[in-house]
Formats: C-alpha cells, sequence, structure tokens
C-alpha cells in the first residue's frame, strides 16, 4: 500500500474546491486546507524545526486516481474522514497539489520518535481507509512518508535533499525561470573570456608550481553543490602533495560550532574559515592563495554548469557533519560560486553563521543586477586580500 512517490504529470482538471473543505463525519467536522495555505503553513513548519531541532512528518496521500474513477465528493468526504480519525487534533490536513495529492503534517515530533511515528502510522492510516473504501478503492491510493529532518548520508553521491520537503525551492526556481537562464549565460561568457584573458597566468603559474613542488598543477577535491550533488572541485596545488588532510577537517569542524583558538586569534581578531601559517602551503600558494589566484581553475566548473560566477562557497563533504539543519540551506538556496557576498563582505574573518547568513540573504534577494554588484566589488576585495590565507 506504501509506495514511493510518482512522478505526476497532465493532470485533469478538477473543480476548484474552496479555502477549506468542510467535511460533517459523525458530528465531527474535517478541514482541508488549499493548497497555497496549506504549503505556506508546511514551510513555515519546516523553518521552525530547523531553529527548534524538533522533527516533524509529512505524509502524502495520491488521490487522483481514485477521485477520477468514483464521484470525487463522496471519495474524497470518505478519504478526508479515514484520515482525521487515524491522525491527532494538532496535525495539518490540507492540499499539497489541488485534486491530487492531499498531505498530512504530523507535527511536534520528537526526534527519538521520528521514525518510530513514521512506522506506526502507515499502518493507522490503512485500517482506518480500509473501514470506509472498498478494496478496489484502496488500491487506487498510494501512500508516502517524508520525516523532516532529513538524514544526509554523507557517502551518497545523489541528491541529499528531498524535493518533496521543499516545494517553495522548486517554485521559486520556476518562477524565475528566465532570469537564470541569463544568468546561465552569464556564466558562459563570463567563464570563457575570463579562461581567455588568463591563458598567460595559467602558463606561468602552472611552471612556477611545477618548479617549486612535486606533484600536479591541479588541486582536484570533492565537493557539494546545489541539493547535495557532488562534483569535483579545481584549485591550482597551493599545497605540498603529503599532507595530512585531518588538520584542516579538525579546525573547520571547531570553526563551524564557534570554538575559537585562543592561542591563533587575539582579542582583535576574529575566528577565520581558513587556517593561517597553514605548514602544509608551499611558498608559490601562499602567493596564490594571498592573490586569489589559486582559483582561477574554478572558471573550468562555471563553464560545466557545477559552479556559478556568483553564490555560496562549495562545502566540502565533510562539513556537513558539523552543520545544523538550518546550515544546511546554504547548499539547497543557490547553486556554489566564486565569488558572492561572503567574499565581498569580510570573507574569511567572518563567522560561520554570519557567513551562512549571508548566503541565504543572497538566495532571498537574488537578482541579476545583484549579481553584477557583487561581480564589481570582487576585484576590490581580490586586490586588498582583505581575510584571504
Amino acid at each position: 500500500m506504501v509506495n514511493g512517490l510518482r512522478e505526476m504529470s497532465n493532470l485533469p482538471s478538477l473543480p476548484k474546491l474552496a479555502l477549506r473543505l468542510r467535511i460533517f463525519s459523525n458530528r465531527r467536522r474535517h478541514e482541508v486546507l488549499a493548497e497555497d495555505v496549506f504549503r505556506r503553513i508546511f514551510c513555515w513548519e519546516r523553518k521552525r524545526a530547523e531553529r527548534s531541532g524538533r522533527c516533524f512528518l509529512l505524509m502524502l496521500v495520491h488521490v487522483e486516481s481514485i477521485l477520477q474513477a468514483n464521484q470525487s465528493e463522496r471519495a474524497l468526504s470518505e478519504i478526508v474522514s479515514a484520515l482525521s480519525s487515524s491522525t491527532r487534533e494538532t496535525d495539518l490536513a490540507g492540499w499539497y497539489r489541488e485534486g491530487a495529492i492531499l498531505g498530512v503534517i504530523f507535527t511536534e515530533v520528537r526526534e527519538g520518535n521520528c521514525r518510530g511515528l513514521a512506522s506506526l502510522t502507515p499502518a493507522k492510516v490503512i485500517a482506518s481507509l480500509r473501514s470506509k473504501l472498498s478494496p478496489g478503492q484502496l488500491d487506487q491510493i498510494h501512500i508516502s512518508f517524508h520525516s523532516f529532518p532529513e538524514n544526509w548520508d554523507k557517502s551518497s553521491l545523489g541528491r541529499l535533499a528531498n524535493a518533496k520537503l521543499y516545494p517553495d525551492l522548486f517554485e521559486r526556481d520556476e518562477a524565475r525561470k528566465f532570469s537564470h537562464f541569463v544568468k546561465r549565460s552569464m556564466d558562459i561568457v563570463g567563464s570563457i573570456v575570463a579562461l581567455i584573458l588568463c591563458c598567460p597566468l595559467f602558463v606561468v603559474i602552472s611552471l612556477a608550481i611545477k618548479l617549486s613542488s612535486k606533484g600536479p598543477i591541479l588541486f582536484k577535491q570533492e565537493r557539494v553543490g546545489r541539493y547535495g550533488l557532488r562534483f569535483t572541485f579545481l584549485k591550482f596545488r597551493s599545497m605540498e602533495c603529503d599532507n595530512d588532510a585531518g588538520i584542516h577537517r579538525e579546525y573547520v569542524k571547531r570553526f563551524i560550532a564557534g570554538e575559537a583558538d585562543p592561542a591563533r586569534v587575539s582579542h582583535t581578531q576574529n575566528v577565520v574559515y581558513k587556517i593561517q601559517d597553514d605548514p602544509r602551503v608551499t611558498g608559490v600558494g601562499k602567493f596564490l592563495r594571498k592573490t586569489s589566484l589559486d582559483e582561477l581553475p574554478q572558471f573550468i566548473n562555471v563553464l560545466k554548469g557545477d559552479m556559478s560566477l556568483v553564490g555560496p562557497r562549495p562545502a566540502i563533504p565533510y562539513e556537513l557533519e558539523g552543520y545544523q539543519v538550518w546550515h544546511r540551506r546554504r547548499v539547497l538556496e543557490s547553486k556554489p560560486g566564486i565569488t558572492g557576498l561572503w567574499q565581498v563582505n569580510g570573507r574569511s574573518r567572518l563567522k560561520f553563521d554570519d557567513m551562512v547568513r549571508l548566503d541565504l540573504q543572497y538566495a532571498k534577494t537574488w537578482s541579476l543586477w545583484l549579481d553584477i554588484k557583487i561581480l564589481l566589488r570582487t576585484p576590490r576585495a581580490v586586490l586588498f586580500g582583505a581575510g584571504a590565507y
């Protein structure tokens, strides 16, 4: 009975339902919120859960087939009545997709109880539906459950984010489709121009790296793109080949947690995102980092579509281990970029929470003009090297 989500397309037009569908059964009123209201409340609940640390469970009931084959009002009345009898008074029901998918939000679930609720609820809901519907009608209903926050498996190579839990992001992308097309066009043109103009620098830097230390010219690292998709991130190598990556892993863990190292940070300094005086960095590498020339190969990532000219910095997979739930939105809201708001507002001198807030502010207020303003401010930030190590 409980099946995976299936994509709904070419839905037949169904009569527009009222803001709240009121159904009276056994002297009890059941209310189904309209799609726009339900989704708005759902997004509020998700953002509240991000901050509170609480969990919630989203149940989706696909009713399109049964509404097509039966009298819609009667069948819908029986389904809503069955759902109401198997849920709590504090749970919210509404249209996740008008006329096709009913949604129920099980709110205020303790973290340890979320899995238990997800395992017990299906049997309760199916039993309630079985008492209201015929076997043939029951076979036409498909139910799926989605818990928040999701379990982000660091070993996963696919999407970490469940699209059903972020309908607002996909709706926003749809509304900005033309602007995103223009942004992608800017990325392609800008990266091609940059790669052509920087060809002499590529040759000089490559020779300097090769002559000063053993190892490859380019440093390749797995990074996390939008929605958790992995890609190969490119930079000019600025470190010795044989080095301990655990040094940076431990440092990033403490930085994300907001823990300052008093031996490395004075009372006039902020915690930095990169290690100052990193012993693994070569002499040429220090110059490349200070001038940000080590990041030139990222224009290849932009041309391939893994990154954009402007956006949040791409996360390293082990960073996600230290993220709070609300931190995750920085890899969901926008495609990662070479430069962004935090780079032109202090770069590595900012605390991690402040960096995330700037990333989220960028996503919320994004426009093509904002990208242009950030690009125009980037040369000054690179020239003065503030926060670059």
